[in-house]
């Protein structure tokens, strides 16, 4: 991976827990945060108590250099915001400030817990569809715009074998948005489901609280029978 390619966004505990309809209970158990990027997920779940081990290829990367990628890529971003505005709902952030702000402060939070998650083993260079975990080792994972979002970009193959590796891992497995970049139903959805079944596991659209990208309503949620 170069870092030139990397565009890191990372949202917060808060959202998550809105995105994937967290429960106190889901906080419980072992937690896998697939793609997680710069989100400071884990380093405010860690300090309430959970146990999250995120992967991401970034993690090959220094806190250092993330920290300047970031820097290099937030005005951008925040420009294609303004120019897409119409794709967004404007009720969980006020403007587009509101949303690099946050942003940038979960990265903030990202960044000083890195690379001492790192040492403990909890932000892990990894990348689907192969991931080096032991068969059921974990509850729950998480896998937040990524899978779906970037359907011109990743194959339908990409997808189902991605899926289905986390199905190995993971007892239960939440995916969140199901729409592309632009805000239509992504094509794979449909084929991932069939896949997932025909391989003996269940597949739900699950309505979540959670409302920014246009369209972005629902998670998938996949569970051993």
């Amino acid at each position: 991976m170069q870092l030139s390619m990397v565009v890191p966004w990372g949202r917060c505990f808060k959202e998550y827990k809105e995105i994937f309809s967290l429960s106190q209970a889901d906080l419980q158990v072992n937690i896998l945060g697939c793609g997680d990027g710069p989100a400071s997920f884990n380093a405010e779940a860690t300090a309430a108590g959970a146990k999250v081990i995120s992967v991401d290829p970034i993690y090959c990367f220094s806190a250092n250099q993330i920290e300047s990628r970031v820097n290099e890529v937030s005005h951008n971003i925040a420009q294609q915001l303004k120019e897409n505005a119409s794709n967004y709902i404007w009720s969980t952030f006020q403007n587009v400030e509101a949303v690099v702000s946050a942003r940038l402060a979960a990265m903030k939070d990202f960044l000083k817990d890195y690379e001492s998650g790192k040492k403990e083993g909890r932000y892990v260079e990894a990348s689907l569809p192969l991931l080096t975990f032991k068969e059921n080792q974990f509850t729950l994972a998480l896998c937040s715009h990524f899978l779906f979002l970037y359907s011109e970009h990743i194959t339908e193959e990409q997808h189902i074998a991605g899926v289905l590796e986390l199905c190995r891992v993971i007892k239960e497995v939440r995916i969140y948005p199901l729409v592309t970049l632009d805000g239509r139903p992504s094509p794979y959805l449909a084929p991932v489901i069939e896949a997932v079944t025909s391989a003996g596991y269940s597949a739900e659209t699950v309505a979540v609280p959670y409302s920014f990208q246009r369209n972005a309503t629902e998670m998938l949620v996949v569970k051993s029978v």
